[in-house]
């Protein structure tokens, strides 16, 4: 059942909520939106799990105000919609840039409600390299990626696209997971890889108190897969799946053995 709820002062998100059962919760990557769990949302429902896909706003058919998307704001938007929606027992899963999100809200929000944390191909503990910490991208290589989506977003995301999958994919998937992130509003789009270019989560990992499962691709080239190892690290309660043949888009590149083991860890 598709939901409008509002969030914000006149700021409404876009919800998918199909199936019943223990429900889990997607937070999607930047720039696209929830539909890139298809994959998932095809499956879980037929196994009597509730799939809850959220567009974060800015992106898909969410609202798209001027302000907001720093990790904080993001990660508050989805405590309003786990609240609106009454979860019990959910799990909540973040992809990319989602995962970041889904870490603040674990730190910041979460309460006995949330049963596990599950980060996919996560953008953290920091996107880019840091003080003390050598991995992912130099700030002016994200800079730069941020100058090029003002000056053709187009372009500019068909070539992030290109590093996305492992597998070798269609045509028309390309075409389609271009138009995901054209959904979004340039503005969005521009905020929040600002906000992974800047924002820095590794203070706050030891704050996590609920089991952890990361999931990554070992031949990722948007997420270093040693991000995941820095997270199994700083994690306490924390489990690592590798995923030998997938890049960053692990949802597709493996789907199979990927959704076999989210329904195992559900």
């Amino acid at each position: 059942m598709p939901l409008y709820i509002e969030v914000d002062h006149h700021v409404e998100l876009f919800v998918q909520d199909i199936g019943e059962g223990q429900p889990i919760v997607f937070i999607h990557g930047w720039p696209v939106n929830h539909q890139m769990f298809e994959y998932q949302m095809n499956e879980l429902p037929k196994k009597s799990y509730r799939f809850i896909g959220i567009d974060l706003r800015g992106f898909g058919q969410s609202d798209k105000p001027a302000f907001g998307y720093d990790y904080d704001t993001l990660a508050h938007d989805v405590k309003v919609i786990v609240e609106y929606l009454q979860l019990e027992n959910f799990y909540l899963a973040g992809f990319s840039m989602g995962g970041p999100i889904s870490i603040r809200y674990a730190t910041k929000y979460a309460n006995e409600q949330l049963a596990k944390l599950i980060l996919i191909g996560a953008a953290a503990p920091s996107f880019t390299m840091q003080e003390g910490y050598e991995f992912g991208m130099p700030k002016e290589e994200v800079t730069g990626l941020i100058n090029a989506v003002k000056q053709d977003r187009p372009a500019a995301l068909t070539d992030f696209g290109s590093n996305f999958y492992e597998s070798t994919i269609s045509q028309a998937l390309q075409d389609w997971f271009l138009g995901l992130g054209l959904q979004a509003s340039a503005h969005g789009t521009i905020a929040c890889a600002e906000s992974l270019r800047d924002e820095d989560l590794r203070g706050e990992l030891d704050q996590i108190k609920v089991s952890t499962t990361i999931m990554h691709g070992k031949k990722d080239e948007i997420c270093d897969y040693q991000f995941a190892l820095e997270l199994k690290k700083r994690i306490s309660d924390s489990h690592l799946i590798s995923f030998e043949e997938s890049g960053h888009g692990l949802v597709y590149d493996e789907r199979d053995k990927f959704n076999e083991e989210l329904l195992r860890l559900l």
